[in-house]
């Protein structure tokens, strides 16, 4: 057998490229709307956003590269070379997608902080990967270390039980993800090659034709992925093969809820089944129909996102009711201590109402990916980026164990290491979430510190953003460069200074200041409102300035009364951030028991320090804490009489808590006798 040194010197190992290169990009992506990509974007260090890059990149990373090493996902790669019935399988079908998404999230690491090592390091870890992928391309562990007893998730043949466990296609979904964020970031096609050499694989192998294997991904993601490949090398097989993935869902033999595959696509008007399938499905329908102009496509992502923020969509953004196959539950079934709000889950919805933005060019689906941005994804990861949730609820009692291995606390890592590697991947690629443009019109979507460069209307344009957003509402947009002359400068009117969410499923209680201001230059000016943006459009000079001050108080919020969970009760908000009551805070308070009055009375708090207890070494972090001042806490005398006195509760930022252990946490506060009955 070979063996293979994985470190920052060149592997034993190496593949030799293919001829084909990848061809120069498309204008467009389909979409009306292009995002400015991950490369033109760089993120200050000091900001919030920034803060979360660093974290990935000094701990998250190293981490999972190391739990790569450790937990045999190399080793997995290492055997292909010299398949052996003495292989054991082991770990889950989709293990390999862990080195994958690693190699994502290091990738756009890399364009905000240059490392020759890491890009030494991630080189010979490619040099094993592509040792590995048989001479037809195809490239999936659980079967090539030992085809004599693969898997037992992966059927005695290829493709066999792709609809039920076997995952290949999911495997090709996110290394050909991988492989163009790498190309990408790099400018290296090794990765690329190896991937583009599966997809032909599976070009060849799955479809409708004879000899073909007719199926459909059992876990969706491969149909994003192939539309991505089809706009960076502009080869139409691959879209072809992505609209194939999608066109035969409900019509080959797995008919399942579970994976959206119980009808065809463009049936289904509901989100249901494995809420990470679901997002990811609906994303690639998203990126397919924006490529073909399927219009079927558009109307029923259109409905089913509807549905979603409609009756399915929990306050901190997250989706998932269910444990039971982590699955979307029934409308307005939105349990708060069993909530499941996979972290997967919430990732997958952040590509689907960026999509829906992409296609529609309305803030009220920018307004949803900030929230899940904000609470329900970075929810699954500690401040230091070295502990996660792979559920998250919006209440603990401090027993009940809602976490994937059965514990009560963030994890330093689970069996089934979905969700870390999957923040691994996601969070570096926040840069390219902040910007976007259509003809001669850049739109500001998020807030956040940082200088980017896009083209707006085919000339260059450089600005920076400075601002302490999410704790403070002024933000500062600086041209630096404008070669395109006048041009349309969108900015985004959050959404939450009216309206948690754009449906009836959750409104504010109280009454409060929405106010909004932009100057230019330190002058008013005149501008236009459009689909949720505020638009300026001037001839803009290199050193103009446009400040916008979004007033930011705390605001109390109220769920349809169609959701049980949740009746008698308010959730608090300040800004996009959704806030939590924990027993760390609140010593002799059982956060349970607390009644919160009609009109309360807030204080906020900045620079609140939280110890991260659950990592040793941790350093303490700082957020922006909110008071309630007039809350009273209910209990029972002796003499079995409700009683209740006045005290004062603290509440922080929801994606904080549990870094100080298991307790008492509530998103939810009693404002009725009837919201204690829990």
């Amino acid at each position: 057998m070979r063996h293979f040194v994985i470190c920052s010197a060149v592997a034993l190992f190496t593949v030799l490229p293919l001829s084909a290169k990848p061809k120069s990009q498309p204008s467009a992506n389909g979409y009306p709307i292009t995002q400015v990509p991950f490369t033109q974007v760089k993120l200050q260090p000091s900001t919030f956003w920034g803060q979360r890059l660093q974290a990935a990149r000094q701990v998250t990373i190293p981490l999972a590269f190391s739990k790569c090493e450790s937990e045999g996902r190399y080793r997995n790669f290492v055997q292909c070379l010299n398949p052996s019935p003495d292989y054991p399988p082991s770990g889950f079908s989709f293990d390999d997608t862990d080195v994958y998404k690693t190699i994502e999230g290091a990738s756009y690491i890399l364009q905000t902080f240059p490392d020759k090592k890491l890009t030494a390091y991630i080189d010979s870890v490619l040099d094993i990967v592509g040792a590995a992928q048989e001479p037809d391309g195809y490239l999936y562990t659980p079967r090539t270390m030992n085809p004599w007893h693969p898997h037992n998730w992966a059927g005695d043949k290829r493709w066999v039980n792709e609809e039920v466990l076997s995952h290949e296609l999911y495997n090709l979904g996110h290394m050909v993800d991988a492989a163009c964020a790498h190309y990408q970031a790099t400018g290296s096609d090794k990765f690329l090659n190896i991937a583009r050499r599966y997809a032909d694989c599976v070009v060849r192998e799955v479809g409708p034709k004879e000899g073909q294997a007719c199926v459909v991904p059992g876990h969706q993601i491969a149909e994003m992925a192939l539309a991505r490949l089809y706009v960076l090398t502009g080869e139409r097989k691959y879209l072809d093969e992505a609209k194939f993935l999608l066109d035969y869902r409900g019509k080959t033999t797995i008919k399942n809820v579970y994976s959206q595959s119980d009808k065809p696509v463009v049936e289904q008007k509901e989100a249901w089944g494995h809420a990470v399938r679901a997002g990811y499905m609906y994303a690639g329908m998203a990126d397919v129909a924006a490529l073909t102009g399927d219009s079927a496509y558009i109307r029923a992502i259109d409905a089913i996102c509807q549905n979603i923020i409609g009756k399915k969509y929990y306050i901190t953004g997250g989706v998932g009711a269910r444990h039971s196959g982590e699955s979307f539950g029934a409308d307005y079934e939105l349990p708060n201590l069993t909530a499941y709000n996979e972290t997967c889950a919430a990732i997958s919805m952040v590509y689907l109402f960026q999509r829906m933005f992409l296609l529609h060019g309305e803030s009220k689906y920018i307004d949803c990916l900030e929230r899940t941005l904000y609470n329900g994804v970075i929810s699954g990861m500690s401040m230091d980026g070295g502990r996660f949730f792979y559920p998250n609820p919006l209440s603990s009692d401090g027993v009940y164990k809602f976490n994937a291995d059965g514990n009560t606390t963030r994890q330093p890592w689970f069996g089934c290491a979905c969700c870390p590697s999957n923040l691994c991947r996601f969070i570096p690629s926040l840069p390219g979430y902040v910007y976007a443009v259509r003809d001669n019109r850049l739109y500001v979507n998020l807030f956040t510190g940082n200088t980017a460069t896009m083209q707006v209307g085919g000339k260059d344009v450089q600005i920076e953003q400075q601002t302490n957003y999410p704790w403070e509402g002024t933000v500062a947009v600086k041209v630096l460069k404008n070669k395109a002359g006048a041009f349309d400068l969108a900015v985004r009117v959050p959404g939450w200074l009216t309206n948690p969410v754009p449906t009836d499923l959750y409104r504010f209680a109280d009454k409060a200041d929405d106010n909004i201001v932009f100057t230019v230059n330190g002058q008013p000016v005149n501008g236009r409102m459009e689909q949720g943006y505020f638009v300026i459009n001037r001839n803009w000079k290199k050193g103009d300035v446009v400040e916008i001050s979004i007033s930011m108080p705390v605001r109390t919020v109220v769920a349809n009364g169609k959701v049980e969970a949740d009746r008698g009760r308010v959730a608090v908000e300040r800004g996009p951030l959704v806030y939590c009551a924990e027993w760390a805070d609140n010593a002799g308070l059982n956060p349970h028991h607390v009644l919160l009055p009609r009109q309360p009375q807030f204080s906020v708090v900045p620079a609140v320090s939280i110890d991260n207890t659950q990592a040793q070494g941790a350093a303490p972090f700082q957020v922006t804490a909110i008071d309630v001042n007039n809350a009273q806490e209910a209990a029972i005398d002796g003499n079995g009489r409700l009683t209740v006195k006045d005290v004062r509760m603290r509440l922080i930022p929801y994606y904080a808590w549990n870094h100080r252990g298991a307790g008492i946490m509530d998103v939810w506060l009693a404002r009725s006798l009837t919201g204690l009955e829990d």
